[in-house]
């Protein structure tokens, strides 16, 4: 995948969060670091919702890369970096946000906080990583 196709899928991914966001709970994601915490109260009121549906594997893939993608196309605006794609393991490829030296995993905490902990926060992640850039 060329960097302009991942660039431009990761921000297709990011507007279909805010769609989605509104769509199903009315709940305005605006591009600020604020609306990240948004994103947590979105994942499990999926499962809220949608109870296991929301946590067969093809709802999960979706619900973390598309809010993963939201969350990091939030980080670019604020401190800049690029979308990689890792296919070091070919069986489980994923997406990372680099910023200078240092990765981010969007998704994967996304995916920690619907699948495996309900209070790992997102949020806590991007200002934990937000303040890694910020002075």
């Amino acid at each position: 995948m060329k960097q302009q196709e991942l660039e431009q899928l990761m921000a297709d991914c990011a507007r279909d969060a805010v769609a989605t966001a509104q769509e199903e709970f009315q709940v305005e994601l605006d591009y600020t670091g604020e609306s990240i915490a948004a994103v947590d109260d979105v994942l499990l009121s999926f499962v809220d919702r949608y109870h296991d549906k929301a946590l067969e594997d093809e709802a999960v893939f979706t619900l973390c890369n598309v809010f993963g993608a939201y969350t990091g196309e939030t980080f670019r605006r604020l401190v800049g970096g690029s979308w990689r794609y890792d296919q070091s393991n070919p069986k489980a490829p994923y997406v990372l946000l680099d910023v200078g030296e240092l990765s981010y995993a969007f998704a994967g905490i996304c995916y920690e906080r619907l699948v495996n902990d309900s209070q790992v926060s997102v949020k806590a992640y991007f200002d934990q990583a937000l303040s890694q850039h910020v002075q």
